[in-house]
């Protein structure tokens, strides 16, 4: 057809597979204008009308409001701009989505009571600044106040969650149960009872402390299967005391073995090797060691020392 042909509302719809209605309600917000009208008022369309009905579809298959359309189809917006700006929105949406599907997910899994149910939907909706503010006061209830605070600043970046702008499934997941477990007052305490005791007790200048010598010491011992009770521990619990008395500027005895297994049973809780794999999965970090087995290890062996 020529450049002076016009289209009827019916033709219109048979070209584009749109309805006779969804037209009609298109031409009467401006989307679409009709070119003309015959003597008894039904609507004319130019064949542009064609082209500029596929774009409509496609913007609203897209989820663009009508008002955007009509700027777009009147060239009032670029698509580029509107194809940027709803991307923006749309990954707002996935990410709201993602949390809702992480908050059904876990409750599928756990059955929660009511009150779970609505903690795990108020963590599930927090802004990044919130969720930020929200670990702050974790890690404030845990450093604030310590003597030697510079020295803290460090292992206070490396406790801190950094959800990533577009998480993954699981990193959502981890993020609900580390905000969760962030929140529980027992874990605080013990989380906090730790850091003191290393503050307390922390040679200057810094050294290596009595968790990562029973990591390095006793580390091979749980590996190689050495039962904490066998004579086989017995040297490496002598190297754990001697290194700890060493660092320390402290005699090797009964008063520090039991300072030693006070710090270690602080530090065996299983919900501080939980924490540490739930931040390297949200920060894409390696997998950490998991240090219960061996913290486990050396308290049952100065226990049992301690004992004789």
């Amino acid at each position: 057809m020529d450049g002076g042909t016009l289209y009827s509302i019916g033709e219109l719809a048979r070209r584009t597979g749109l309805t006779v209605k969804t037209i009609r309600f298109y031409s009467d917000r401006g989307i679409v204008a009709p070119a003309d009208r015959t003597h008894a008022g039904y609507r004319r369309y130019a064949p542009d009308a064609v082209a500029r009905l596929a774009l409509v579809r496609t913007l609203r298959e897209l989820g663009l409001g009508l008002d955007m359309i009509r700027r777009v189809v009147d060239q009032e917006l670029s698509l580029s701009d509107v194809a940027a700006e709803h991307a923006v929105a749309l990954d707002v949406q996935i990410s709201v989505l993602r949390m809702r599907r992480a908050v059904l997910t876990a409750a599928a899994t756990r059955e929660p009571t009511p009150e779970e149910m609505a903690l795990m939907h108020q963590l599930a909706t927090l802004s990044a600044a919130e969720r930020r503010r929200l670990i702050d006061g974790f890690l404030d209830a845990v450093f604030a106040g310590l003597p030697g605070g510079g020295r803290h600043v460090a292992v206070r970046r490396s406790m801190t969650p950094e959800l990533p702008a577009n998480p993954t499934d699981e990193q959502v997941r981890a993020w609900m149960e580390l905000a969760e477990l962030s929140l529980d007052p027992d874990f605080r305490t013990g989380v906090r009872r730790v850091v003191e005791a290393h503050a307390v007790g922390a040679p200057t200048p810094p050294r290596s402390d009595l968790v990562t010598a029973a990591r390095e010491l006793a580390g091979p011992a749980v590996a190689a299967g050495i039962s904490p009770d066998s004579p086989q521990a017995d040297p490496v619990v002598a190297a754990l005391t001697a290194r700890c008395a060493l660092v320390h500027d402290r005699p090797d005895d009964a008063e520090l073995h039991r300072w030693m297994l006070h710090r270690l049973e602080a530090a065996s809780d299983p919900r501080r090797d939980r924490y540490l794999q739930l931040l390297a999965l949200i920060n894409d970090w390696p997998a950490p060691e998991r240090l219960a087995p061996v913290l486990d290890w050396s308290v049952t062996a100065l226990r049992l020392r301690a004992a004789r």
